[in-house]
Parts: structure tokens; C-alpha cells; sequence
């Protein structure tokens, strides 16, 4: 193991964050002006996501956004664009919408095996605690931390929930550090192998899990991979080494230290607002939520996963992960009817 400190602005705590609250960018009236005249501009195309940002420009936004991207790579790795003006159009359009500003950060990922480029983050009433088969983001159970897929993963909220769905988010870099101060023992096993399941969405041939660390450097750069579930379940599989006492109890300390009052920071999400974090250094979840009886008000989020010019080489373990993804794009899964 080679582990050392991470230094710069990717290791903060919760309190930097509420201290200097840059990270919250709102759109100014002419930029949401902008995306009005932007998503008119697609109107003759009709449905679909067959653009990019050429198609979608944004002379005034679009500048901005870049210096986004370099906060999310370079920075504190999270940013919450807040006032997307998501009332004034109807699903496909915000869609639409969302679609175009990411494609101003960079290239979006198939996100299921049916191809699937931005997915609905709803509750369908499955529960990945009892299902190994099932998504978190399709129940409204508890998110424990964890990172998503991509460089970047980012979420527009359409609708809130009756009551709870919070998100909760923790620098990786930081919890990083402080098992490196206190439990260097912990951290030389968190940077070696681990088994992760893929819940029945490899592509035939593949085995039905990955095996990676959860941190490693690379590049300069601090790599992060968490989500007790899928490890969990992933034991489910005879060929898989079964988790010692130590991987348990370093997976528990992560998971303490981000859930601490030091690292956890909550923020609840309005409609209109864009949650932008970048995985390889922030860790987020979601609180359980209760929601409302009306299918026109149930909660709804839009998630889009991102590559991004500054992460263009990655570590080699990577490789599985983003071979499933193109496949699924390539050869998408029919939508079931």
C-alpha cells in the first residue's frame, strides 16, 4: 500500500462547507432566460436526447458551467446549480433540459442494461435490502454512502417527497485521512481487493461481480469505490472469499465517520435544483422518505453519470466497469411492457 494524505480542497468537512458556501451556485435571471431560449430551440426536434451541447447553447451559462467542471475535478468535487426553472415545462422538456447543461460538462454513460442514458430516480416499492436484484434509487429505503458510476454524477430534483428523502454527502479525501491518522491498519485493507455485486446486470459472459479497491491513488489523483450493499451481497456467491473481520470493520468505520456530525453534510433539494458531485472523491446518501398518494406528486429525480475531460485516464480496474457500460449502450436490453 502506498497510501498518503490527500491535500487541497477535496478534503473538507462539513463545516468548511456551511463556511464558505460557494459550492451553492444559483442562476441568475438572465441565465435561466437562457435555458428557456435554449429548450425552445429544440422544439422542431421533437422528444429525445439526440443532441449535444452544440445544439443546446448557452452563451452565458455555458462558461459558468465550465468553471463548474473544474470544481468538481479539481475543487471540493461538489456543486448544487440551484434554480432550474423546471415548473414552467413538462417532463420531457426538463429532460431536455437537464440533458443539454450536462452535456456542457461531459459525456453521459448508459446507467441500466436497457441503454439507459438519464434515469428517473423514483420510488417503485422495491427494496435492495431484501432483493439482491433491485436499484436503490427505485425505493424509498434508506441510501447508505456510497459512489455511483462515472466521474460525475449528477441529480435534478423535479418533485419532493411528502417528508424525509434528505441528502447527506461526505468528502471521501477527508474520511480518507482520518483512517490514515487513526487507523492505518484499516486503511491497508481498504486498499486491497474487494468483491462487489453487480445485481444481476452484467453482460453474458461476465461474472457477476467486480473486484476492486476501495481507495487507491493514481495519477495524483485519490480514488474512492464504497457501497456496503453491493459488498454485502455480493457474498451471495460461492466463488467470492468470504468478508473478514477486519473488511467488515473497516467498511463500518467508513460509514461512521460518514454519518459523523465532522463530515455529514445534509442539504434537502427544491425543484429546479442540480446536485453535481464528483464520485471519485465525495461519498453521498439519501435519508428513507414517505411520500405523497398522488402519482402526479410522488418524488421524483432525474440522474445523469458523467465522464469528464480531467479524468480521462483511469485506474486499470476501471476497465470492467466502463466495457458493461458501453455494451448496455450498444446492445440495449428491450424496455419491459
Amino acid at each position: 500500500m502506498t497510501a498518503r494524505a490527500v491535500t487541497g480542497p477535496a478534503a473538507w468537512t462539513a463545516e468548511d462547507m456551511r463556511r464558505d458556501p460557494r459550492w451553492v451556485v444559483p442562476l441568475t435571471e438572465a441565465e435561466q432566460a437562457e435555458l428557456r431560449a435554449a429548450a425552445a430551440g429544440l422544439a422542431g426536434r421533437g422528444p429525445g436526447l439526440a443532441f449535444g451541447a452544440r445544439e443546446f447553447p448557452l452563451p452565458l451559462l455555458g462558461p459558468r458551467l465550465a468553471r463548474m467542471r473544474e470544481e468538481l475535478e479539481d475543487g471540493r468535487g461538489v456543486v448544487l446549480l440551484r434554480g432550474v426553472p423546471v415548473e414552467g415545462w413538462d417532463l420531457p422538456t426538463v429532460e431536455q433540459v437537464y440533458w443539454g447543461i450536462g452535456a456542457h460538462l461531459g459525456t453521459a454513460l448508459a446507467q441500466t442494461p436497457r441503454g439507459e442514458l438519464l434515469v428517473r430516480v423514483e420510488d417503485r416499492g422495491g427494496d435492495q435490502y431484501r432483493d439482491p436484484t433491485a436499484r436503490g434509487f427505485h425505493t424509498a429505503r434508506r441510501l447508505p454512502f456510497h459512489n455511483d458510476q462515472g466521474d460525475v454524477v449528477g441529480l435534478l430534483c423535479v418533485r419532493t417527497s411528502l417528508s424525509g428523502g434528505a441528502s447527506c454527502i461526505a468528502s471521501a479525501a477527508a474520511v480518507h485521512n482520518e483512517i490514515l491518522r487513526t487507523r492505518a491498519d484499516l486503511l491497508e485493507v481498504l486498499y486491497g481487493p474487494w468483491w462487489c455485486d453487480i445485481r444481476g446486470e452484467q453482460p453474458p459472459g461476465r461474472p457477476p461481480f467486480y473486484v476492486e479497491p476501495r481507495f487507491s491513488q493514481f495519477n495524483g489523483r485519490l480514488f474512492t469505490q464504497h457501497g456496503r450493499t453491493y459488498i454485502d451481497s455480493a457474498q451471495r456467491f460461492a466463488e467470492v472469499p468470504r468478508l473478514t473481520d477486519a473488511q467488515l470493520e473497516a467498511m463500518t468505520l467508513v460509514d461512521a465517520l460518514c454519518a459523523s456530525d465532522r463530515f455529514r453534510l445534509d442539504m434537502d433539494f427544491q425543484p429546479g435544483d442540480i446536485q453535481f458531485l464528483n464520485n471519485r472523491v465525495v461519498l453521498h446518501s439519501r435519508t428513507d422518505f414517505v411520500d405523497h398518494e398522488e402519482p402526479g406528486r410522488k418524488r421524483l429525480l432525474l440522474r445523469l453519470w458523467l465522464r469528464t475531460p480531467g479524468y480521462e485516464v483511469l485506474p486499470e480496474y476501471f476497465r470492467p466497469r466502463f466495457e458493461d457500460m458501453d455494451y448496455w449502450l450498444r446492445h440495449p436490453v428491450p424496455q419491459a411492457t
